[in-house]
């Protein structure tokens, strides 16, 4: 606590000001986690300050929070391209990252509890950099690296806002941003070193070497390559279903059974919507079986919660399966597609599949 607390002093995070009738001042909380490596065993205890901004109001003290975050095609795309190339792969963490961004709106909020003033106690903090818990806190950090990385000389791409490239001397360095995990990648070691220096000045950046554990997804080197693991995610998707001793299947879905819409609920909604969507970043053959269970989301019944147990005893039988990568000759783009033409008895609608290959490996 006094690590972050001291750190958001270093920021200039707020300065004190006296309260005054009709402020709209927010609380804040201390939240307490433990961060773990990708085997599960603990690498830190963390501390980290977070507004509550549930009590925000809106076009008073945030307007847009919007803030874009790097698609998962794009994450598998450049991947299988530094595979393929022999190119360098950097993990970067940036600490306390929303803590860079600057705060456009007046924000005011209560004083840390345990770290009051004590010349000033029933002051509040009007902050000046954004702070997790606020609504345009994402969105203030994203600009605030967009901005730097621009003037830099970098370059956004027009198709996914979130990746960054940079060229010179025939060389280049890309840039996959999602929040403040970053995965840095080029095709010269001496570029993507002198990148990641300019990158030191304006931000305190943590270089973890070799992506191994990101996005919640756990990199394990094969032969020729990597494999693109959710193992961990998977076995907690499993506890919190209830599921971590049921039989398993060899199938994720019965394709010969139709799912019909009913007007009876499932009872716990909360329970259905799960978190099978994030899973197919890596496990791909779910994505049919995940979207047929996304079409109910609103309204499930007993059928679709059998029929999402049936994934979940799909899901225990092949912790072991990933995705693949691995170098490839060529840069060919492949594409496939299929579709069930009006297949939904209920409104007559079809359900479109398509694979893409770029190389030898799956992208999409």
């Amino acid at each position: 606590m006094d690590q972050e607390f001291n750190a958001l002093l270093h920021n200039n995070t707020w300065t004190l000001v006296p309260a005054t009738p009709g402020m709209n001042v927010v609380g804040c909380k201390w939240v307490f986690r433990t961060k773990r490596k990708a085997d599960g065993t603990v690498e830190r205890y963390k501390a980290r300050l977070v507004a509550k901004g549930y009590n925000q109001e809106a076009g008073e003290d945030f307007f847009e929070t919007f803030s874009p975050v790097v698609k998962p095609t794009t994450v598998r795309l450049l991947l299988a391209l530094a595979i393929s190339q022999g190119w360098t792969l950097r993990q970067l963490d940036v600490h306390n990252a929303f803590l860079n961004g600057h705060l456009a709106e007046t924000v005011y909020m209560r004083q840390p509890p345990g770290y009051e003033d004590p010349d000033h106690p029933d002051h509040v903090c009007h902050l000046q950099r954004s702070l997790y818990g606020l609504k345009q806190a994402p969105r203030a950090w994203f600009k605030r690296l967009h901005d730097f990385l621009i003037l830099t000389g970098f370059v956004a791409s027009k198709t996914d806002v979130s990746l960054f490239h940079y060229s010179a001397a025939g060389a280049q360095v890309f840039l996959l941003v999602y929040v403040d995990d970053i995965i840095m990648l080029g095709s010269d070691t001496t570029l993507v070193d002198s990148v990641l220096g300019q990158l030191a000045t304006a931000f305190k950046i943590r270089d973890l070497g070799q992506p191994t554990f990101f996005l919640g997804i756990e990199t394990i080197p094969i032969s020729g390559g990597m494999m693109l693991s959710q193992r961990r995610y998977m076995r907690d998707i499993l506890q919190r279903a209830g599921m971590t001793d049921c039989k398993a299947l060899a199938t994720p879905a019965s394709v010969t059974q139709p799912v019909c819409q009913a007007t009876d609920s499932f009872d716990n909604l909360t329970h259905y919507r799960g978190a099978l969507q994030y899973l197919t970043i890596t496990r791909l053959d779910l994505s049919y079986s995940v979207n047929r269970l996304c079409q109910f989301m609103h309204s499930p019944i007993d059928e679709h919660w059998g029929l999402l147990k049936r994934v979940l005893r799909y899901i225990k039988g092949t912790l072991e399966y990933g995705l693949r990568i691995a170098a490839s000759a060529n840069s060919d783009i492949h594409a496939y597609s299929d579709s069930d033409w009006a297949g939904c008895l209920v409104d007559r609608k079809s359900t479109s599949g398509y694979a893409v290959f770029f190389g030898k490996n799956l992208v999409s």
